[in-house]
């Protein structure tokens, strides 16, 4: 390991060169003028992988943008991981607001600048780099790869699960290994372990069969805003929790050691707050902030409408009112049953003086990995030797799709070894990469290869 280390050390050039040329590709996967950048970046991809040395390399065309698949699966009897990433990335506009152009990687103050940075294409090259480490010196890896990055994650991966349903046995591995997620803080190494779930749905109102005169007609009849107002107001308590009957049913309990982790993280409501310009913070009761945004189930009101809301005034008693509503999940939460007792408790709660239609848009489960399962085991030892400090443990108050579906599908785990950080612009202008996680992140890797065979060791 001494030599492969000693490469990474005396190839951060090298390694920083060979991303800017990634990053400079425009591979929106959103814009359909950008598609050939995307065909583009994935036959990039398809040219360095061979150059790496790994097999099989190939690109599967799908309806929309096509996924690059490569292995290398030369160590019988080693674990086999299957990487997973995305080589599509969000839109750069407002161009405007970027401090350098979002398709040109710059380096300024330790970061690197440029779309993709962090999301994913950084990420995914820290792997690439690990494996160029280990071909480059000692010709081969210590476990068995398998890999798929794809075009479509930032629309939706439309077409990942019906590739994946239809090459379960090429995909087959023992830990799917996913690098798209960030640490806690600069300087904090920690291992997400943990993600929520997803229910969406749209509560639509109507009163009268059109919009009326309010002075005409108001005091007659139920305004469809006042009611669906009342409505929403009735969903949580005094005390922040959601009132829908059978709600928490389901969820799991954190364990102790869960919550005296969370406390060993460097956090402050006090400056949590004033990033966020309020004045206080609000949420259940009897939660810390973190085990909040983590570990418990919430419901929000993500928008809300009906009437007129031009400038000006007009004076209208709307006919319609609506309004969507998202709730995170946590394990053991199931979406759909869910979205039954959401549409049951608000058909309950409307008045009989509007109609009252709930729709379920969309949900995805939550996903929770064993902290004590090999891989994550592995992992922890590969973070301490590749950023010199014991990691934390954290989950994400988001929602990765694809890593319920890895587990479903194929029936195994993800290891989620991210190494950006919550600062870094995904999705907004000048996103970047520290270089520090960057460098430090290709020694957690090539650890991490390293590592995996003395806690999975059985056979493939």
């Amino acid at each position: 390991m001494e030599r492969i280390l000693q490469y990474i050390e005396h190839n951060h050039t090298n390694f920083l060169e060979e991303i800017k040329t990634l990053l400079t590709i425009p591979s929106v996967s959103t814009k359909p003028e950008n598609k050939p950048d995307v065909e583009h970046c994935a036959s990039w991809l398809v040219q360095y992988l061979q150059q790496l040395g790994m097999n099989n390399v190939q690109i599967f065309p799908t309806e929309g943008h096509p996924i690059v698949y490569a292995d290398w699966l030369n160590v019988p009897g080693k674990p086999t991981v299957l990487l997973y990433g995305h080589y599509d990335v969000q839109p750069a506009e407002p161009l405007e607001l970027w401090t350098s152009p979002p398709f040109e990687g710059t380096v300024r103050d330790g970061n690197l600048f440029a779309r993709g940075a962090t999301d994913d294409k950084g990420q995914i090259f820290i792997h690439l780099s690990g494996i160029k480490a280990f071909m480059k010196n000692v010709g081969a890896l210590p476990i068995n790869i398998k890999m798929i990055l794809e075009g479509e994650e930032e629309v939706g991966s439309t077409h990942l699960e019906p590739f994946i349903k239809n090459h379960k046995e090429l995909l087959r591995a023992d830990l799917v290994l996913i690098s798209d997620t960030s640490m806690f803080a600069k300087g904090v190494p920690s291992i997400c372990y943990g993600l929520r779930g997803l229910q969406y749905m749209q509560i639509d109102l109507v009163g009268p069969n059109k919009d009326l005169h309010s002075g005409s007609y108001g005091g007659s009849i139920q305004n469809p805003i006042q009611a669906l107002a009342e409505i929403i107001t009735k969903l949580h308590d005094k005390n922040g929790k959601v009132t829908i009957p059978g709600f928490y049913d389901d969820v799991r309990k954190l364990a102790k050691e869960e919550r005296t982790s969370f406390k060993k993280l460097p956090w402050s409501d006090k400056k949590y707050a004033k990033e966020l310009g309020v004045r206080s913070l609000h949420g259940e009761k009897g939660f810390t902030t973190l085990e909040r945004l983590w570990a418990r189930p919430t419901l929000e009101c993500n928008g809300i409408w009906g009437g007129f809301i031009g400038d000006g005034a007009k004076t209208v008693l709307p006919s319609k009112a609506s309004a969507k509503i998202s709730m995170r999940l946590v394990p053991d939460q199931k979406p759909s049953k869910i979205a039954k007792l959401f549409e049951k408790y608000i058909k309950k709660i409307s008045p009989k003086t509007v109609q009252v239609t709930v729709q379920n848009l969309h949900g995805g489960e939550p996903a929770i990995t064993p902290i004590d399962c090999p891989g994550m085991q592995a992992a922890v030892v590969a973070l301490e030797k590749g950023f010199g400090e014991k990691p934390l443990y954290q989950r994400e108050g988001g929602s990765i799709p694809i890593v319920v579906k890895f587990k479903k599908l194929l029936g195994i785990d993800t290891i989620l070894l991210g190494f950006g950080l919550p600062n870094e612009n995904a999705h907004a202008p000048n996103e970047f990469i520290s270089l520090d996680n960057f460098f430090n992140g290709i020694k957690t890797v090539v650890h991490f290869y390293n590592e995996l065979p003395k806690y999975l060791n059985k056979k493939y």
